[in-house]
């Protein structure tokens, strides 16, 4: 789905798509908002999955060794605690409000398993394309707790939780995604506060609304979640809360506009280098 249009002021709506149900791992259940036949790319994300619930049978199985190669995941807790190891020795916990940004780079096989076994996990799992030059880097993680991510208040009671990327108001997030440029900011606004911050001209951007409701641009309708809002060009997003208020994801990143060969856990550029990816993870070689 092309994300270019002719204006260079608000960003208009170029879609507003429904997640889908599903469930992964070893039997997760949560909401595909990204990577489904709606809405398969926008490029450079590849992928993005809610998950939320307080019934224990629908994420205690987790999600155990699996490998990943040529891009990067990044996991955020809304709710719970997530325990993260890998077969390069890296283990560690990701709590409420806290953050993993991981680059697989060329390879590893990693395990994400509750770190609870009662109450209400929540949170988002993003996958992000690397470009070719990257796709074979050493894996590396970027991992912040909640008290390490700045949080930016607004005078009209609007909260901005900056994860990667800078605001217009300067508040920086902990992350640095210099790959894509990448912004990944979560904004919560209280009733009828509107909501406006300049973005990248030529950068694909998206919100994902996943509490309230929410006007976005001069679309007029008032939209409900989950659902993901894929923005055209343009030199800022501008958004109204209804009545109850909104939380959304603002994702914004440079696209890569290359080709993508996408294997389950593998994506890599062409389908040899897929199976080449394939035959190192069965050698033991990732």
């Amino acid at each position: 789905m092309s994300v270019q249009s002719a204006t260079s002021g608000a960003r208009p709506v170029l879609a507003a798509i429904e997640g889908m149900a599903t469930s992964d791992g070893a039997g997760v259940s949560m909401t595909r908002m990204l990577g489904t036949p709606r809405l398969r790319t926008l490029d450079p994300f590849l992928m993005l999955d809610l998950f939320g619930s307080d019934e224990p049978t629908d994420y205690l199985a987790g999600f155990p060794d699996h490998p990943h190669r040529g891009f990067e995941t990044v996991t955020y807790m809304l709710a719970g605690r997530m325990r993260h190891a890998d077969n390069h020795g890296h283990e560690g916990v990701i709590e409420t409000g806290g953050v993993q940004w991981m680059t697989a780079g060329r390879g590893l096989v990693h395990s994400e398993m509750p770190e609870q076994t009662e109450g209400l996990m929540r949170g988002f799992q993003l996958w992000i394309n690397l470009p070719a030059r990257l796709k074979m880097t050493e894996p590396r993680y970027q991992e912040f707790p909640a008290a390490s991510i700045p949080v930016e208040r607004r005078e009209d009671g609007a909260t901005v939780t900056v994860i990667a990327g800078d605001t217009a108001r300067g508040t920086a997030g902990p992350v640095r995604a210099e790959a894509t440029d990448a912004r990944y900011f979560d904004v919560a606004l209280p009733p009828s506060v509107s909501f406006a911050e300049p973005l990248p001209a030529g950068h694909t951007a998206f919100l994902v609304l996943f509490e309230g409701t929410l006007t976005v641009g001069d679309q007029g309708e008032e939209l409900a979640g989950p659902r993901v809002i894929v923005l055209g060009d343009g030199g800022r997003v501008e958004a109204v809360a209804g009545s109850g208020g909104a939380r959304f994801l603002l994702l914004a990143g440079e696209p890569i506009g290359e080709p993508i060969a996408w294997g389950g856990p593998f994506v890599m550029n062409t389908r040899e280098e897929v199976m080449q990816a394939f035959r190192d993870f069965e050698e033991g070689r990732i």
